[in-house]
């Protein structure tokens, strides 16, 4: 039995999906959601939390994922968003969008679509299925796991390229978190046009 249907006694959903975000805390960049819907013969032993995992681990389970899962979308929420409507509307914006596009890759695909969508965390958004929110669902339910997993290395990516274009503040080394580094590196150059004005540096 999959770990996700041990948190449902009835019904039994056959088809769910799972999504989650990365980049809620950094002071630069978007945050990233990624929705998965993944088949019952997957590899789920491979799957933890994104940030339970290694970066190489991590880089091994998304190839998986992006290859066994019956669908899959990355999306994100950009810096000027998260300034404009606050992290959380943000991030839930931008889950809802990973889901939209898990919809219409489904339907393209001529999949039945999702029973139910979980969610990581404590707050649903307006979702076209039924939705639920799971509190540390990264670390309970596969379909979150994968999610957090693609949108981990897929934001990781996205700041790793800022850092070339913004070699300053080394973004390959904290992804725009607020390490000493970074802090000091504000401190001596300002904010560069991907960080986020409304956080405090």
């Amino acid at each position: 039995m999959k770990t996700q249907l041990l948190l449902f006694e009835e019904p039994e959903y056959e088809i769910i999906a799972g999504t989650d975000e990365a980049g809620r805390g950094p002071l630069a960049g978007p945050v990233y959601a990624a929705c998965v819907v993944l088949p019952k013969d997957f590899p789920f032993e491979i799957l933890n939390d994104s940030k339970k995992l290694t970066e190489a681990k991590r880089l091994e389970a998304e190839k998986i994922i992006k290859e066994r899962a019956l669908s899959y979308f990355i999306a994100s929420s950009s810096h000027d968003e998260i300034d404009n409507i606050n992290i959380l509307n943000a991030s839930l914006l931008a889950m809802r969008r990973a889901l939209i596009g898990v919809i219409k890759d489904m339907k393209k695909k001529n999949l039945p679509l999702p029973q139910i969508l979980l969610i990581d965390g404590n707050r649903n958004f307006d979702s076209p299925i039924p939705c639920k929110a799971i509190v540390k669902g990264d670390s309970k339910v596969h379909e979150i796991m994968a999610a957090s997993i693609l949108a981990k290395t897929e934001r990781d990516r996205f700041m790793n390229e800022m850092a070339k274009k913004y070699p300053e503040y080394g973004f390959d080394k904290h992804a725009g978190y607020p390490t000493a580094f970074h802090k000091e590196a504000l401190r001596k150059y300002g904010p560069c046009p991907i960080h986020r004005l409304t956080f405090k540096f």
